[in-house]
Order: C-alpha cells, then structure tokens, then sequence
C-alpha cells in the first residue's frame, strides 16, 4: 500500500485539471502514429509530446525489446528483473505523454529479446529472427491501425544493430500488413489487413555519444514545429518530453536541455496514395471527425452526425474547466457517434470504426473525469498467493453524488471478486484467488493511456442524461498473484578453487512469506554437512558448473526479487532459485588487501569477497580514512559518475598510487565524471562515439600483446582458456588514447573492424601502478565464467 507521502505526491503530479485538459485534447484528432524503437528510452519524446499534446493524436510507442541487455544506473537488477524495471519504466514515460506502449518481445527467455550490443541488422536479426520481428509489427500495425510510422533511427552502419534491425522491419511491415495474403492467422483473431497511410524517416543523425552514422540522414520533405507551450501545464513540449525521458532513470535519462527542441525534420518515404510534397504530417488524413464526414462512401446522414458530433466537441473543448457545459456537449457528441455509425457504410465501417471507436472512449474518458467521480482503486495487500484473499476498495469522489455509478473489478483467470459494500463513496470487495491460479506474467503486452492496464483493474460506469459512459482505471498499485513463498539461497553463488584450500561452506536458504520447509537436490557430488547448515565438496573436485535446487513441496523453489524505486513504485520479478557452485583452478594473490568503492551498478565487490579475497567495500566515511591499510583499491562501473564523495577523491587516489597502492578501475563513460586529465593518475581518454570502441563479439579473438606482463602471468597465468564461455560481449567504452606510461596488454576486435588496444591498459606510477579495464568482468562475473574470476584475481594483486 502507498504511504500518505507517496499518494500526495502523485496527486501533486497529476492535478485534476491538468488530467481533464489533457483528456479533452485527445479528442482534437482522429489520427494515430506509432514510434518504433528497440529499446524502452528509445522513443523520440519531445516530438511525441506535440503530436500526442499538441495535436491531439493517439501517439503509441512500439518497443521490440524490454531492454533487458542493457546496463543499470540506479542498482544491481540486470536481465530479467532489468528487463521488468525498464517495463515499468516506459510504462511511466508513456504516462507522462498520455502514450500507449507495444511490446515486440516478452523478456530474456523470449527470441526477441536485448542480447547486448550489436553493430548491424544481420547480426540482431540472427538472434530474433527477420520474419518473427516482421510478424509481430505487422500485428501491431493490424491492431492498432496508425496512420503514421516514424522510426526514431536510421537503418545505417555505426548505427546501434537493434535500431537498425526495428526499423528495417517497420518498412517491411509497412507492405505486408497490406496484404491479404501475409499472415493469415491474424484474420482468424478479428483482424483485417491494414494499410500505414505514411511513412517517415528522421531527417536527423542518431550519432553522438554513442553512435556514429556513416551515412548523412535524408533531406528533410517535412518539418514538424512544436510552437509556443502546452495550455496546461505552460511547459514546452520538448520540455514535457524530458518529464517522459525522466523515467528512464536506469539508463542516466532525464536532461535539462539550455533550449528545447521545437523542429523535427522527417523524411516521407513511403505514402499509400504516393504523395511526395506536403506542408504538415496531417495532409491527406482523417485529421478529424469534419475530415471523416467528407468521405465519398459516406450517406448524408452519417456525415451530418459526424459534423455535428465533431461541433459538439469543439464546444466542450472550448468550455474548459466548465465541468457542466463539457458534460452537457460531450453527451450530445456521443449521441451524434452513435447516429453516425448507425447510418455509415459498410465499406467506411472497414476503413474508419476503429477512430469512432476510440473516440467514443475518449469522450467516456472525458465524461467521467468531468464528472470528478473516481479517486482510487486500492487492492489491500497488492499481491496474493494461491488460495488467499484480499479487499479491493473502490473510493469514488464527492462528485460521484447523485448519479448512477457502478463498478466492475476486472481480475485474471482464476480470481474472483464479491462485493462486500456497495453504497455511498466507497465500494469494497472480497478478491480470492482460486488454489490454482496461475502466477502473473512478468511482461505485460502493453500499456493503454486510457487506463487497464496490469492483470487486474475496475471499469466505471455512470449515467449522463440516459447514456452509460465507461472509463477503466488502473489499480493504485500493480496486482500480482504470486508464491506465497520466496526462497533465497545464501550465498546464491559459490566460488570453489580445485586446489582444496577449502572444502565447506555455510548455506542457508532465506524463505520469506509463508514459511515453509526447504529441502535441497545435490549434483556432482557435492552434500550436505555439518547438519544441514553447510554443502561439502566431494573429495575429488572437477572443474565445471554445478546447481543445488532448492525444493518447497517437492517443487523447485521460486526467488521473488522486489524493485522498489521512487520513480516507478513496486513490482517483482520471479524466478527458479539455485545455488550455483563453480569449480576452478583459482590462485589469489598474496598479502591482497581489498578496498571496493562502487555505485551499486555491479557486484564486483561481492565476487571478490567469494573468491576468498580480503575485501572492504568503502562507503563515503571509510573513502575520507585511510588508505594506506590497502594494497588495491577497485573502483567499479561508473563510480566516478555517482559519487560525489570518489570524484572528490581523485587526488587522493593519486597519491594511494604514488606512494606504492595499486588502483584498478573498471569501465566508465565519458559521461561518467570521467575528465581523461583529472580523474586518471595519468592521461586516459576514453573512446567516444562509443560503438567505435566496443568488442561486441563474446568470442572474440584475444591477442595478448605483452605475454610476460605480470598481471597476466601471476598469480593466474591467463591463456586462450581464459577468454572461452564469455556472455554478450568482450568489452566497450574502451580507451582511445592513454599517457605514454600506460601499457596495453591485449588486442581485440569484431569482425572486419581493426583492432583495439584498448581493453585493457596497465601503468607503473611511482611506487604504485595504475590499471584500468574496459572488459565486462562484472557481467562475466554474474554469469560465473571462469576466466573472469582467474583475471580479475589478477589484476587486484598488489602493486
């Protein structure tokens, strides 16, 4: 449940005004477009916040990947839970510009998924499949029927693979969603083909940072003005963009730009009636229900409906913040809807129910809010497991008196609602979940801006002058039917060296909820010691991977992980829980004494200390002593961009190398408070546009350029062996050029590109040494490849 804090301030940010204006814009147009990208943050915002605020059209955000590969500002989640949070994430951006959401693909176990980083179409589409990737945008395109389509990037070298893979596809799908014959089985869903009046290319380059297109963008055929600022709230568009990208916190989203964008360049290149020259992105569409009653199939009394429909409209738009003259035109416009359908063709029906549709929708949107009757929906507590039961309450607002309203909780399979008070303002029910419901999906398929969104949510009814206005809205918190049960391994992970320094460790599992026995399935030959509270290795230890599952009920225990941040509330993520034991030859350096100074977006910390490395993770406090304690001090992934308290440190780091210390820091991006002058002891820059210097390729050939390098040979001596099994990637944010001090110790690199020498650089620096590597370890780390661990044992010996 929220606390009073957190309701007050969603009710701060969503005055009840400004959720009326905007209600009343959406019924400006008849138009939708939809913004195709491969990542949530990679919607172009501000332009959406003038077509969707300005404009009035139903703007819709087409995401083929949950971005699951990518990389975590705010926290440890990676993969699956990532791919949950960045859900949550752009559902709340959608929010932001009253947007809907697409999803292509449904998390790391689905074909269309974040792999990581890719340079060219090919490559993503040999993970996610051309036609499978086609097929679930021409579904899109059937279901949603836009009228316009606008890729945020470009379909060019130096160009991010997945951008350049979605948008190949959207022009793809643009044809086939056309055609009668491509995908039939859609039909038989109550889908027809649908034809994509327009399509656009930005007339603008997706370099910079991090891309670097080769090619120059298309001339511009049209350019789209944001003028002036959004009545309601009197931001600039491109601003009200930024309030979106706000959400996209994990990614470092979320500027404030010295002056906001107000032009957007496009690039017709497909029109179904080909029409080339145009003022406005609206020439030659049903912009509104006047252009609808222009059309040639339609008879004289649907066209006079629509006309006086679309006057009724203008009216109450007019009359803001009148709530009684808006509800009064409103339910004259419905009524015109209604006569307009009645009496439209068969063959306009075809081409145009779907904006009638909708825009009767909109307008019980409108009536409702109008109204002032709904405040909150309250499932108390927000999840429930098999078999229990919750109360649901419904508080309607004071300006619900006096009118017919009633309510419908819409629940998964398996779950039900009994009212249990119905009168007055608040309504309540009893929800139980049968004993064998299913559990939630993790990955919703969508995300509406009128609201119905998550598993469960309530209609609204109520009467206005004889007719019945519906409007659905969202629970105050997403409902989840869950375990009632979490199991946790403790430690998750075990790092077992084959020299046998070490043969027991302490293993306990965590349950959380309802408590339950916990039984554990060995492998390997490995078993339980100590009575039940330690696993013992077998005498003869092998190399390898193994797993220890978990069981509750005789069933493989599940680990719900909670993600909690202020920007997108609470949701969790679920997953099969195991106890991992890697096996390996594993030296650690003598007399290492470990300093980690992290910013939480890896685990690097952690792994040492389960490698059997003494290990300190410094917080600010600690980061002002002393140093001299130490011989390494690691700095992880983007530290220096998150903690003011490092950044402030540098000299003093400077001089833990200078006076004999050894510092190690992981990759960071230019971004990242990283001043190639200051922030190293020595020069160190750090590549940009970063897709230049980046290994993509996990398997990737190594050159070891200097073979009797002390970190490469002690107290690991690292060989081919060491670079076999790595996950998604070798390395990025390599370095480009370095101080004469600095010695690089391998080259890399992705096919047909030169090598890069970058990955890993090396420094003696008075009495100290200075290292700096731009592999991924952390995530080598996480996914227990063996060469990680002997390399990293490496690299943090003393200087």
């Amino acid at each position: 449940m929220l606390s009073a804090r957190e309701r007050i301030e969603r009710q701060k940010s969503s005055p009840s005004l400004v959720r009326l204006h905007r209600a009343l814009s959406r019924l400006n147009s008849t138009v939708t477009m939809m913004n195709t990208g491969a990542h949530p943050d990679d919607e172009q915002s501000g332009l959406l916040a003038w077509l969707r605020l300005g404009l009035g059209m139903r703007v819709i955000v087409a995401c083929s990947t949950r971005g699951e590969g990518g990389q975590n500002s705010l926290g440890p989640e990676r993969l699956g839970v990532l791919g949950m949070m960045r859900t949550r994430e752009m559902e709340e951006a959608a929010r932001a510009l009253d947007a809907d959401v697409v999803w292509l693909g449904h998390g790391p176990d689905d074909a269309v998924h974040d792999f990581g980083f890719s340079k060219d179409g090919d490559q993503t589409f040999a993970r996610w499949g051309e036609m499978r990737t086609v097929e679930r945008l021409v579904r899109a395109y059937r279901s949603e029927r836009p009228d316009i389509v606008i890729p945020t990037f470009l379909d060019v070298p130096g160009q991010h693979g997945h951008h350049r893979a979605m948008t190949r596809a959207a022009e793809t799908a643009i044809r086939l969603a056309a055609d009668p014959k491509a995908f039939p089985e859609h039909f038989a869903e109550g889908m027809s083909p649908w034809q994509v009046a327009k399509y656009y290319l930005p007339a603008w380059s997706g370099g910079g940072d991090t891309y670097d297109d080769e090619v120059p963008p298309p001339d511009a055929t049209v350019i789209v003005d944001a003028p002036g600022r959004e009545p309601a709230t009197a931001a600039e568009y491109d601003r009200i963009g930024e309030w979106s990208r706000y959400y996209h916190a994990s990614q470092g989203m979320g500027h404030w730009p010295d002056r906001a964008d107000t032009r957007w360049p496009l690039h017709l290149l497909l029109a179904s009636d080909g029409a080339r020259a145009e003022a406005s992105v609206l020439d030659g569409l049903p912009a509104t229900l006047a252009d609808l009653a222009a059309s040639r199939d339609l008879s004289y009394e649907a066209a006079q409906a629509l006309k006086a429909a679309g006057s009724a409209i203008e009216k109450a738009i007019s009359a803001f913040p009148n709530p009684d003259t808006i509800i009064a035109a409103l339910t004259d416009a419905v009524h015109q809807l209604e006569a307009a359908r009645a009496a439209a063709s068969p063959a306009f029906l075809e081409l145009h129910r779907h904006r009638l549709d909708r825009k009767a929708r909109e307008i019980d949107a409108v009536l409702i809010e109008a109204a002032g009757i709904f405040d909150r929906a309250v499932l108390t507590p927000s999840t429930i497991s098999p078999a229990e039961t919750g109360t649901l309450t419904i508080d309607l607002a004071p300006g619900s008196d006096g009118r017919s309203v009633s309510i419908q909780p819409v629940l998964p399979g398996a779950v039900t609602a009994k009212p249990v008070a119905g009168t007055g303002n608040r309504r309540s029910f009893e929800v139980s979940a049968a004993a064998d419901a299913a559990y939630s999906k993790l990955y919703p398929a969508g995300w509406s801006a009128l609201g119905g969104n998550g598993e469960a949510h309530v209609v609204v009814s109520a009467s206005f002058g004889g007719y019945t206005a519906r409007a659905t809205f969202d629970l105050e918190e997403p409902f989840a039917v869950l375990p009632a049960s979490s199991v946790a391994m403790d430690p998750e992970a075990i790092i077992a060296p084959l020299d046998g320094t070490r043969r027991e460790w302490p293993v306990s599992p965590t349950v959380a909820g309802k408590d339950t026995p916990v039984s554990l399935t060995m492998e390997g030959g490995w078993s339980l010691a100590q009575g039940g509270q330690a696993i013992r290795a077998p005498d003869k230890l092998v190399a390898g991977l193994s797993t220890i599952t978990p069981l509750v009920g005789g069933r493989p225990a599940l680990r719900l992980t909670p993600i909690v941040y202020p920007h997108i509330g609470r949701v969790t993520h679920r997953q099969p829980e195991a106890l991992r034991i890697l096996a390996l030859d594993l030296k650690l350096p003598q007399g290492a004494r470990v300093a980690y100074v992290g910013a939480g977006a890896d685990r690097v910390g952690l792994w040492l200390a389960r490698m059997g490395l003494d290990v300190t993770e410094l917080d600010a406090k600690a980061l002002a002593g002393d140093l001299s304690q130490y011989t390494t001090v690691v700095v992880g992934i983007f530290a220096f961009g998150f903690r003011k308290d490092l950044a402030a440190a540098t000299e003093k780091l400077h001089r833990f190398v200078e006076a004999g210390g050894h510092l190690v820091t992981l990759y960071h991006r230019p971004t990242d408070g990283w001043d190639p002058l200051a922030t190293p002891p020595r020069k160190l820059e750090v590549g940009s546009p970063s897709l230049r210097w980046r290994v993509t390729d996990p398997d990737a050939e190594v050159t070891v350029l200097v073979p009797d390098h002390v970190l490469l040979n002690g107290p690991n001596l690292i060989g081919p062996q060491d670079w076999s099994g790595w996950n998604k990637e070798r390395g990025l944010y390599f370095v480009s050029r370095w101080d004469e001090a600095y010695q690089p110790l391998l080259s890399m690199h992705d096919v047909n590109e030169q090598p890069l020498m970058g990955a890993l650089v090396s420094a003696p620096i008075g009495k100290g040494r200075h290292t700096h590597t731009s592999l991924v370890l952390h995530h080598q780390m996480d996914k227990l490849v063996p060469g990680a661990f002997r390399l990293m044992a490496n690299l943090v010996q003393p200087a």
